[in-house]
């Protein structure tokens, strides 16, 4: 600022000097013009320079300040890009996999389990080529203790060799011994069995312990290892104390043949019995109201039939079927929530002679026959065969039924 005043009053002195001279002769020297002219440039080239070196000067300064800032919003920038896209692609992946486990889902609900499909639940194409068609499939519920029993039912109302397996093919009756097997793998028990077996081949072994207290649960595998086996309108459960007549009991199942579920047998209501140490006792006797109380209706344990849609759904559902001290009552609980029709067929629960005996003489032949007071034929071993002379039906009479 201050060489400006200084030049100002330079040019100042020299414009004054030049006017005096120019009043002195009238004329301006062209000396003066021409220093007046370099003086004037020279002049004009420092103002100009000022005027453009402090900009640039100040961009000098700025710049670099200018170019951190730059610099850090164009990382800022990157960097929230490529967050972005980070979590772009992490919800792309995401819907994927839910995509997916929808998908995984829907096929579960369509398509059968492997853990179904063990248990016989495949499409009914599958079923038929891998099953053996059958009318009925009967499983005498035997113990390892039981061998005189079973020996005594094999001489009595069980055929034996080529009629067992006549009956079978012929009119798709199928008859076994079912039984699980011991604690201990390979026990002398089992073995037993086994020869047992090689000598009669009328056993059905079931994958499960024996045991008094397991009857509910051999229930359950016996209806399922049965359904996965054997194709069959009826599957029918019977003790080895009791007095049968196949022929009877074929035609009885025949007349609801064409019922979708049907749970036939003598039906009954016994009392919840909640005191402990006694035979029958209910652990769980608070779940069918007060003391006193009697259980729903079911079939009594001896003799039962079930058609083959309901052995299916024990079968399809055995895990979760829950089993009370009981088996009847056990088998009774698993269907009465169901649409199923409870069919109370008193022919299935004849007493012994003279009962069974005067009925057959009238021309109604019972189904089965056995004693209320011992839940079986008492001292069956050595009674069955009385029972079975003058209770039994013709023996052509199970060729003759119409299946």
């Amino acid at each position: 600022m201050f060489k400006r005043m200084s030049s100002s009053s330079s040019s100042s002195s020299l414009s004054h000097s030049m006017l005096k001279s120019r009043n002195s002769t009238g004329k301006v020297s062209p000396k003066w013009i021409v220093l007046s002219c370099i003086f004037t440039f020279a002049l004009g080239m420092l103002v100009s320079n000022r005027v453009w070196l402090l900009p640039e000067s100040n961009d000098q300064i700025m710049w670099p300040l200018q170019r951190d800032q730059d610099l850090q919003l164009l990382s800022h920038d990157c960097t929230t890009q490529k967050n972005n896209e980070i979590l772009g692609q992490f919800q792309k992946t995401h819907e994927v996999i839910q995509s997916l486990d929808n998908s995984i889902g829907e096929l579960r609900m369509e398509l059968p389990s492997v853990e179904r499909m063990s248990s016989g639940e495949l499409s009914d194409k599958v079923t038929n080529t891998t099953k053996q068609k059958a009318f009925m499939v009967i499983g005498i519920n035997t113990a390892f203790s039981s061998r005189k029993r079973r020996d005594s039912v094999r001489q009595t109302w069980m055929p034996q060799g080529e009629k067992l397996l006549k009956l079978e093919k012929e009119k798709g009756i199928v008859v076994r011994f079912m039984i699980g097997h011991s604690a201990t793998s390979n026990s002398i028990l089992d073995r037993a069995i086994d020869s047992e077996d090689a000598q009669h081949k009328d056993f059905l072994r079931l994958d499960h312990v024996e045991g008094y207290h397991e009857l509910s649960a051999k229930t359950k595998t016996f209806l399922s290892t049965a359904y996965a086996k054997w194709d069959a309108d009826f599957y029918v459960k019977i003790d080895d104390d009791v007095h049968v007549n196949l022929g009877m009991l074929a035609a009885t199942l025949a007349r609801h043949r064409l019922k979708p579920r049907v749970y036939i047998g003598c039906m009954k209501s016994g009392p919840v019995l909640s005191r402990k140490n006694v035979k029958y006792h209910e652990p769980e006797f608070w779940k069918f109201g007060e003391e006193g109380n009697k259980y729903f209706r079911h079939a009594t344990g001896q003799i039962y039939a079930v058609s083959k849609n309901l052995a299916k759904y024990v079968s399809d559902n055995q895990a979760i079927l829950h089993k009370y001290a009981n088996e009847d009552v056990s088998l009774g609980a698993w269907f009465i929530g169901l649409e199923v029709e409870h069919i109370n067929e008193h022919s299935m629960c004849c007493g012994t002679p003279p009962e069974c005996e005067w009925k057959a003489q009238a021309g109604s032949v019972c189904v089965a026959s056995f004693d209320w007071s011992c839940s079986g034929i008492c001292k069956s071993v050595d009674r069955i065969k009385e029972v079975h002379a003058k209770c039994s039906e013709d023996a052509s009479a199970i060729w003759g039924v119409l299946l």
